[in-house]
């Protein structure tokens, strides 16, 4: 039986990717899931960072004592997953992500750590930010708050330059919702031309949220691919 971990995007949690994880378990998989810290009711760590959610990742195929498991990863998640290939070329088997943001300049972190204000958000969409107290707490509006922070701090450097890509070795399908407001076909398939062993692969009628998302149609791409 494979091993495969899924991983939930910024502001997310492991509870989003319930109804992909019985797809794949229906397809043979053994599948983990896990909370990084600050999501899901999950304590904070004393960093908020890509590089903190990939050691959490690490750690976490240590204590289950997992050998190169597969990882998907949807949008942040994809992202962490790749830090970790980059940093630690042995740890993971195959990736493959979906609606992953790679372009960060001021401008585009501006632009969407100007979406995470709790007061907004209260204020305009009251139902998301009642579902964001029941996933993540009482602490949701520090969550949202650590979230801007390091999408600041990613628009000042991003943590993978287009050329660090180069240097992943893993196997990689790399995947984007082709109504995707969030992430670029451009940036996306910047990465993808810089991957040693990549593909890429595209969602019809489906937008950036994991909900969107036809579990049965990405668990056999999933399924293909690993």
């Amino acid at each position: 039986m494979k091993d495969i971990i899924l991983l939930h995007g910024a502001i997310g949690a492991k509870d989003q990717l319930e109804p992909l994880a019985k797809e794949l378990q229906q397809q043979g998989f053994q599948v983990h899931t896990l909370n990084f810290s600050g999501h899901g009711q999950t304590p904070f760590a004393d960093n908020f960072s890509i590089e903190q959610f990939a050691t959490e990742l690490e750690q976490f195929i240590k204590a289950n004592h997992l050998n190169k498991p597969t990882v998907f990863g949807y949008s942040m998640g994809g992202y962490v997953a790749l830090y970790l290939a980059h940093q630690q070329p042995n740890v993971l088997g195959t990736i493959i992500t979906l609606g992953t943001k790679f372009e960060w300049s001021p401008e585009i972190a501006q632009k969407e750590a100007k979406m995470l204000d709790a007061k907004t958000i209260i204020e305009k969409v009251p139902k998301f930010a009642e579902a964001l107290k029941q996933r993540h707490g009482r602490d949701w509006e520090v969550l949202l708050q650590k979230t801007a922070e390091m999408m600041i701090s990613l628009g000042n450097k991003n943590t993978l330059s287009l050329n660090d890509y180069t240097t992943i070795e893993n196997k990689v399908l790399i995947g984007l919702a082709d109504k995707d407001t969030m992430v670029t076909l451009e940036e996306t398939t910047a990465v993808y031309k810089q991957l040693k062993n990549g593909a890429m692969y595209m969602l019809p009628d489906t937008k950036h949220p994991i909900e969107t998302v036809d579990v049965e149609l990405l668990s056999q791409i999933i399924l293909r691919f690993s």
